[in-house]
């Protein structure tokens, strides 16, 4: 599906984005492809924000617990200061990040590096999450992931969260979210 990041003598960058909700298999993806740069002996650094500490303060889980190590960072500026001599990127939890990811997205991508994000595209409420619509807007490849709702079994798109906290931004596991339907969803 990618090929190799080096067209014609020349190294070119690009942004992938792996998106849907919760339960998706979106971080399974990112390791998916990150172990198999890893494989071709790629130089790769994976990030992921220090506030996503679910399964793991510094590498990067899945639900099904596969991993790979990351370094859990506070600002996505970071990137740019921890991303020197590397082929690949990958950015766990995208929506997390400050409005400065999509400035630091592009600059990797302009200096021939594979940037590869994973992050929920849309909130509890079923709203665009954080920076990731604009992340979809400049990304060059998308892969759009569902779960499976759990109520009716078919392809869920909403993370919905079973608690009545407030705030956008509640890190959580199947203790406080579960994949919806759209159907469903409505229901409540």
């Amino acid at each position: 599906m990618f090929i190799e990041p080096h067209i014609y003598g020349e190294r070119r960058g690009w942004i992938e984005v792996i998106c849907g909700s919760m339960f998706s298999g979106k971080t399974e993806e990112l390791i998916r492809r990150l172990k198999r740069a890893k494989i071709a002996n790629l130089k790769v650094e994976i990030f992921k924000p220090a506030i996503d500490v679910r399964y793991d303060e510094n590498n990067v889980v899945s639900h099904d617990s596969n991993y790979i190590q990351s370094t859990p960072i506070d600002n996505s500026q970071t990137i740019l200061l921890m991303a020197g001599d590397v082929d690949i990127v990958g950015i766990d939890e995208a929506q997390f990040f400050d409005d400065e990811i999509i400035y630091v997205c592009e600059t990797l991508a302009l200096q021939g590096i594979r940037v590869i994000v994973a992050g929920l595209d849309m909130d509890y409420l079923g709203r665009p999450f954080g920076q990731m619509p604009k992340l979809l807007a400049i990304a060059d490849f998308i892969t759009k992931l569902h779960a499976i709702c759990v109520r009716c079994g078919n392809l869920a798109n909403i993370s919905y969260r079973k608690t009545r906290t407030e705030g956008q931004v509640l890190v959580g596991e199947k203790d406080i979210y579960e994949p919806r339907c759209r159907k469903c969803y409505n229901e409540g």
